[in-house]
């Protein structure tokens, strides 16, 4: 069989996820699985399958050395890198329950996880993580080992910490099979709750094998595609659309070395597939916005003008629209303008696929536009995550996609989506009462997602939870008006309150750039704090809303702003790892600032 033909491996064949590993080593030994950058000699370098396998022999036979057993829970708490793969199939091959952690989660948090799945042995990266965790070192005390990759300064009474150079033995004894059966336990996920503590979703060798297979319907993936992984791992939809799925076909997935260095090495290693989240998107976006506005007016015409010959060319190829002359613009359009931008993403990209939160139409229509074959797909964690996705022959940017095979959906009352089927998590870790609140008695697990389904494509209209309700009873959905507001390039962060409340009110972290410039507009000095709450800004920023609103009814009208230059992080309990707002707690924080915008109502 020749390298451009290899087969794709089944959930059937695979068995488990460990066993999914061992039969892509077997089938192709010698591809190119990882690539990763060496910080030691500033170079990438490659890593094929059977050195994959030679090193995960080698923490199989560490693993064999601590007092552990098959359901043992084990935690990983690492950057996207090679380690982080040879450890969990490591883990797997052996019985193990993967727990993932986010790098940038608050030490509380990590503790609480820890403790509550029960873990034996975290894998952490370097002395950043270390000094985190030693924040709740009292808290610690269920793990038997604590391995970091890089070395750490360890405080006398602490005998668990272990390098993993000292910890490895030099060769491993071949492949550990003791990896169980399809609906064992496989990993334990918790969830980035925006209140509350987080949950642990239970998935299982099969949900997420079963999800591989059903997401080949839109992820159409080669063995010879070369992926840029930089979403975290420890992230659903990463770990299965970057990680699994690319193991199915025998791809390659080369790992970025930071978010800040993103635009590097997309130069650099030339992917064909990316894997993001809508925040990404929205910040390349704002910075075209933002270049824009610096060109001369016939720049940004001649822009627009070729996003609107590549939306048509897209809507003639999906069938939806006819042919039009403006198409035979389209070479010079891809010349000047489309393939400049298309360069900078590489010059190769095949795919790129959006999920974890809706996509604005208007992004995905710049983008579309500029010849980037953008699909869009939905799901949770408790889905493995894949719900449903856009084919690229059948792709309607405003909807989240078609359901992929062996999932089924319907819609239920208040138009909340329903699914089923074997990619369903199995509940949550040491919650029956929120695992019987989200699956029903038939299995459908309640998504909280408001829906309508049309030409099986699903279209997001809103959340159940997620729905200010004025004191006169009209009802604003917060979601939707904060992706239209951070559309704006001026605005990095957004959140809308006024529940029960006469009207809504916003508070708005503004991008430092950005401000400096619009202050310079409205001759306020930017470095003052002062100009941040003056009423000239105010009236300003509200007229710019207004704007950006103008297509929700009246009543979703801002009257109230507060500005600040201040982040939202997850160290400061802003945002979860996932990026979402922890809206309880910046209300807290803000709590001064939400009642003067509604003195006197």
């Amino acid at each position: 069989m020749s390298e451009n033909n290899v087969d794709i491996i089944s959930a059937e064949i695979a068995g488990t996820l460990a066993g999914l590993f061992r039969e892509r080593v077997r089938r192709t030994p010698d591809l190119v699985a990882y690539r990763q950058y060496d910080e030691s000699d500033g170079q990438w370098k490659d890593y094929t399958w059977q050195q994959m396998a030679d090193e995960v022999a080698r923490w199989q036979a560490a693993f064999a050395s601590e007092d552990l057993q098959p359901g043992d829970r084990v935690a990983i708490l690492l950057r996207n890198c090679r380690e982080w793969v040879q450890f969990e199939q490591a883990a797997l091959g052996c019985g193990l329950v993967v727990v993932p952690l986010y790098t940038d989660d608050r030490a509380e948090n990590m503790a609480y996880i820890l403790n509550d799945a029960g873990a034996k042995v975290v894998f952490l990266q370097d002395s950043e993580h270390w000094e985190r965790l030693l924040e709740v070192h009292d808290q610690l005390g269920g793990l038997l080992r604590i391995l970091t990759l890089e070395p750490v300064t360890v405080p006398d009474n602490e005998s668990r910490v272990r390098t993993v150079a000292d910890w490895l033995p030099d060769t491993g004894d071949g492949f550990r099979e003791d990896d169980g059966e399809m609906d064992d336990l496989a990993t334990i996920v918790y969830t980035s709750g925006t209140t509350g503590r987080p949950k642990g979703v239970m998935l299982s060798h099969r949900n997420i094998l079963m999800n591989t297979d059903s997401a080949m319907d839109v992820v159409m993936m080669r063995h010879d595609d070369v992926l840029l992984s930089f979403l975290p791992l420890s992230h659903t939809f990463e770990r299965t659309v970057g990680y699994y799925i690319p193991m199915k076909n025998g791809s390659t997935i080369a790992y970025a070395r930071s978010i800040p260095q993103l635009g590097e090495d997309l130069l650099t290693i030339k992917p064909t597939i990316l894997i993001s989240v809508p925040r990404i998107y929205e910040r390349v976006y704002n910075k075209i916005q933002a270049g824009l506005a610096e060109k001369s007016p016939l720049a940004a015409k001649l822009f627009y003008l070729a996003v609107d010959v590549g939306w048509q060319r897209f809507e003639h190829r999906q069938g939806r629209a006819g042919w039009s002359p403006s198409f035979l613009l389209w070479p010079l359009l891809d010349k000047l303008v489309a393939g400049k931008i298309m360069a900078k993403l590489g010059g190769r990209m095949r795919v790129a696929a959006s999920g974890g939160a809706p996509l604005p139409p208007d992004i995905a229509r710049v983008f579309i536009g500029l010849g980037l074959n953008l699909v869009q797909g939905y799901g949770l964690t408790e889905t493995s995550p894949i719900i449903s996705g856009n084919p690229p022959d059948n792709n309607d940017p405003v909807s989240v996609g078609i359901p992929v095979s062996h999932v089924e959906v319907k819609i239920g009352e208040n138009d909340e989506l329903l699914t089923r089927g074997p990619c369903v998590m199995l509940g949550y870790w040491n919650n029956e009462q929120a695992t019987r609140e989200i699956i029903d008695s038939d299995g459908w697990l309640h998504t909280g997602d408001k829906v309508r389904i049309e030409n099986n494509h699903i279209y997001i209209t809103g959340r159940l939870k997620e729905i200010i309700v004025l004191a006169n009873g009209e009802k604003a959905p917060p979601a939707d008006m904060e992706m239209a507001i951070a559309m704006d390039p001026l605005f990095e962060q957004v959140m809308i309150t006024g529940d029960n409340r006469p009207y809504l009110t916003a508070i708005l972290v503004l991008e430092p750039d950005q401000w400096k410039t619009f202050a310079a507009t409205l001759n306020l000095p930017p470095d003052d704090p002062a100009s941040l709450q003056s009423d000239t800004l105010i009236q300003a920023i509200r007229k710019r809303l207004d704007g950006l609103l103008a297509e929700f009814p009246g009543y979703c009208q801002i009257y109230g702003v507060t500005c600040t230059l201040d982040p939202w992080t997850v160290d400061n309990g802003m945002i979860t790892p996932t990026l979402k707002l922890k809206r309880r707690s910046i209300m807290a924080v803000f709590g001064d600032s939400i009642e003067k915008m509604y003195e006197g109502h």
